[in-house]
C-alpha cells in the first residue's frame, strides 16, 4: 500500500495480509519532505482486532492442503477453531435422501445444533435452505483460507448464530500450476478388521482423487494483457470411489427351481380351474404340489438361467444368498474464478 500527499515524503507498507473477511485498519503518518522520497515500512501482523466484534479463526491454505484430510474434505479442519464440534453422529436432519454426502457434516459451532451453520462461498451464500448444509464444497487444492466465525458479526451475516466463509484461490501476475493425487488402496491401506482371517486377493475398496489446479493472469496474445489487472484460478478434480457391499436375499430353491413347491402353500393347476356347485371358481391343486417340467413355458426356463441361486446351504427361503454387489462412485468438479 503506497500512500502519497503534495508536501509530504511517499509512505509505502508491505507484506500486508488481508484474511479472509478481515476489516484491518493501517494508521500511516506522513513525514514532512520531497514526494520523490519514499519510505518503506514491513507491515506487522495484528494482535488485536478492534475494528468489530467479531470471533474467528482462520484456516489458511498451508493447513488445509498439508494437513492429512481422509477424503479431502476442508471441513475436517472445523474443529481447529475453539468452540467446535466435528464428527458428532447426526441427528437426522438431513438423512441420506436429504442432501446426500452433504448430511455427513455433523458442525456445531458454539453448542447450537448442526443445522444452524450457515455457509458462504467468495461472499456469496452457499446455504441450502431445504437441508440445512452446504450447497458446493470446493476441492482443497481451489481453496485459499476459510474463517470460522462466531459472535457478534456484521448484518450480511445475520441468519445464523455462526459463520463458515470460505475463500478460494485467486491468480497473480505469475502462471503457477499444481498437481495432486489422493489414493487409497490395498496397496497403502492397512488391512481391513473384517478380514480376521485370509485377505482377499482383491480388495474391494479403492479411492482415488487426482486433479490440478491453474493460476495465473489473463492473456490472449495480440489482443489482450491482464497483468496487474485480471487474473483468473482453474481447478478439476476427479474423483473415483470403487467399494463392495455385502448384500443378503431370498431366492428360491433348486426344488422350486425344478417345480417341485411341497413344504409351501398348495399351487393350483389353472387348467382345472372351474365353477363349482356353490358358484364358486376353484382349481385342483398339482399332485404332490409339483409342477410338471411339460408344462414350463420355454421363455421362463431360459430367463432361470439368468437368476442366481442360493448358495447358504440350510438357510431354507430366507436370506440364502450372500453376494458382495459392486457399488462405484464417479463424480467431478470444477471451480473456475
Amino acid at each position: 500500500m503506497k500512500v502519497e500527499k503534495a508536501g509530504f515524503k511517499a509512505a509505502t507498507r508491505t507484506a500486508l495480509e488481508i484474511q479472509v473477511q478481515q476489516s484491518r485498519r493501517e494508521d500511516i503518518d506522513l513525514q514532512i519532505g520531497n514526494v520523490t522520497e519514499t519510505i518503506e515500512v514491513a507491515a506487522s501482523a495484528i494482535s488485536l482486532q478492534t475494528e468489530n466484534a467479531t470471533l474467528g479463526t482462520v484456516i489458511d491454505n498451508k493447513r488445509i492442503v498439508e494437513m492429512p484430510l481422509n477424503g479431502r474434505n476442508y471441513l475436517q479442519l472445523v474443529s481447529l477453531a475453539p468452540n467446535v464440534s466435528y464428527g458428532f453422529p447426526s441427528a437426522g436432519h438431513a438423512g441420506s435422501r436429504q442432501g446426500g454426502i452433504r448430511a455427513d457434516q455433523s458442525i456445531s459451532i458454539g453448542g447450537q445444533r448442526a443445522q444452524f451453520n450457515r455457509f458462504t462461498l467468495d461472499g456469496i451464500e452457499n446455504t441450502d435452505p431445504n437441508f440445512n448444509t452446504y450447497i458446493s464444497q470446493p476441492s482443497i487444492d481451489a481453496i485459499q483460507e476459510f474463517k470460522v466465525q462466531s459472535g457478534v458479526y456484521p448484518a450480511e451475516f445475520g441468519r445464523a448464530a455462526s459463520q463458515i466463509n470460505v475463500l478460494t484461490k485467486g491468480g497473480g501476475n505469475e502462471y503457477h500450476a499444481t498437481l495432486f493425487e489422493f489414493l487409497r488402496n490395498e496397496k497403502f491401506d492397512a488391512k481391513n478388521q473384517a478380514f480376521t482371517a485370509n485377505r482377499p486377493p482383491k480388495d474391494p475398496f479403492k479411492w482415488n482423487q487426482f486433479g490440478f489446479t491453474l493460476t495465473g493472469p489473463v492473456v490472449i496474445p495480440k489482443l489482450f494483457n491482464g497483468k496487474n489487472k485480471l487474473f483468473f484460478m482453474a481447478n478439476y478434480e476427479w474423483f473415483r470411489q470403487r467399494r463392495a457391499q455385502q448384500g443378503v436375499y431370498n431366492l428360491p430353491s433348486d426344488a422350486m427351481r425344478a417345480g417341485n413347491f411341497a413344504g409351501v402353500n398348495s399351487v393350483f393347476d389353472p387348467l382345472t380351474r372351474a365353477p363349482g356347485a356353490n358358484g364358486v371358481v376353484a382349481a385342483v391343486p398339482f399332485p404332490n404340489n409339483a409342477i410338471p417340467s411339460n408344462r414350463f413355458h420355454p421363455t421362463s426356463v431360459k430367463l432361470l438361467e439368468f437368476y442366481p441361486s442360493a448358495n447358504v446351504a440350510g438357510a431354507g427361503l430366507r436370506n440364502n444368498r450372500v453376494q458382495a454387489l459392486g457399488r462405484p462412485i464417479n463424480r467431478d468438479q470444477f471451480t473456475v474464478r
